[in-house]
């Protein structure tokens, strides 16, 4: 039987969050009327913002409500209810609103999980190197210890190490979280989803997170989400954002997709208006009809550079000697070697300071990485910014001996 069926999610939470009596806002009462409850400035905001409106959308908020704009000076939906109905459209395997969390970015859905978790200068998390720094950036802020098991990096995989993940989470108890990437960052990879459900199904008691900032980049043909498996695996819980594939990282809106006894936990935790209107208003552009076809044509077009022109002419460029990871995010991790064909973090290094000071072509080094010596992260960017890369690499790369 997997360890599934038996889950507990409060053996996971810290006491403190279990008996925590949630602050109770203005707005999660009520929120229409005349609202004189909240110490609103009732003579609303000092200017009008029309973010995300179409002439039509403030036409029928003026007969409606006599107002411009968006309702600046009322806090907003402590929720983002709007927001989550919309999510479900994108995700329709999550079975309820109160299935998603939304965050200030998933900065704060990770920094979320870890405290109502982790108990500081007790509790740990396990993190699978190369992976997102976030995750242990915010251990120490929590003063929670990182337990580290890489993934199998030989010839570019960057898969997990699934026995050795299992086997460290089930020995040590104070492990209440495991962070797996997918597609990874810097990685690119999408992970296996038979390593995945081994790992959910071990007797691992505490909440595998799956971090899918960049799942929208995966040719379906390769995977998706593994938001589905949600309602199978109470100990799931997947992240994801508006961030990347919708091209809203201004807004800083981070999506989480859980149990709903889990989601509740982060709702009693979290700051009562975390996500603010103007981000609430712009996601709900973002996941209507029209936004969701937009944003899936611009994936179309983007995997299309990314497989068809940024690789191909990667690979043929001098110094260059591999490409690594699976390909599947809005970024490529390429390798440098020098003449004699060994690996260099000297030429990778010397190339992103060259275009970074004096070429106006900014990248990410990330040779100091695990598994990713000699190694440049380069995000795919339109047709004409990916010219520009690859002609000021060309340049660069054949003055080297």
């Amino acid at each position: 039987m997997p360890a599934s069926s038996s889950f507990d999610i409060r053996r996971v939470i810290r006491p403190n969050i279990l008996k925590l009596e949630p602050y109770r806002c203005a707005r999660d009462d009520y929120s229409e009327g005349i609202l004189l409850d909240a110490n609103e400035n009732s003579y609303g905001p000092a200017f009008q913002a029309e973010i995300g409106k179409t002439a039509s959308d403030r036409e029928e908020q003026r007969i409606s409500t006599g107002a411009d704009g968006l309702s600046l000076h009322r806090y907003p939906d402590p929720l983002g209810r709007e927001v989550k109905q919309r999510v479900l459209k994108l995700r329709p395997s999550i079975p309820s609103t109160d299935n998603v969390f939304l965050g200030v970015g998933s900065d704060e859905v990770i920094d979320m999980l870890v405290r109502i978790t982790c108990v500081p200068g007790k509790d740990a998390i396990l993190i699978t190197p190369p992976t997102y720094g976030m995750y242990k950036v915010v251990a120490s802020v929590n003063d929670v210890d990182v337990v580290k098991v890489p993934l199998i990096v030989e010839d570019g995989a960057f898969q997990l190490d699934v026995d050795a993940v299992i086997r460290v989470a089930v020995s040590n108890p104070s492990i209440k979280i495991i962070w797996l990437c997918s597609p990874g960052n810097p990685t690119g990879t999408y992970l296996r989803e038979e390593d995945v459900r081994r790992v959910l199904d071990s007797q691992f008691e505490g909440i595998v997170v799956m971090d899918e900032a960049y799942v929208d980049f995966v040719r379906p043909e390769r995977g998706d989400s593994y938001a589905r498996l949600v309602p199978e695996y109470p100990g799931l819980f997947v992240m994801q954002t508006m961030s990347k594939s919708f091209g809203l990282a201004g807004i800083r809106l981070g999506v989480g997709i859980g149990s709903s006894e889990l989601v509740s936990y982060l709702n009693n935790a979290k700051a009562p208006y975390n996500v603010s209107t103007l981000s609430l208003n712009v996601a709900m552009s973002a996941l209507s009809d029209e936004g969701l076809q937009k944003m899936k044509y611009v994936m179309d077009n983007l995997r299309t550079q990314r497989d068809e022109y940024l690789i191909p002419e990667l690979r043929r460029l001098p110094h260059v000697s591999a490409i690594l990871g699976g390909n599947d995010a809005n970024f490529v991790l390429c390798r440098f070697a020098d003449s004699n064909g060994k690996t260099s973090n000297e030429i990778a290094k010397n190339i992103y300071t060259e275009m970074a000071q004096n070429r106006g072509l900014v990248v990410r080094y990330r040779g100091s990485d695990y598994g990713c010596e000699g190694c440049l992260r380069i995000t795919v960017g339109t047709p004409e910014e990916n010219k520009v890369v690859i002609s000021t690499l060309r340049s660069l790369l054949e003055a080297i001996p």
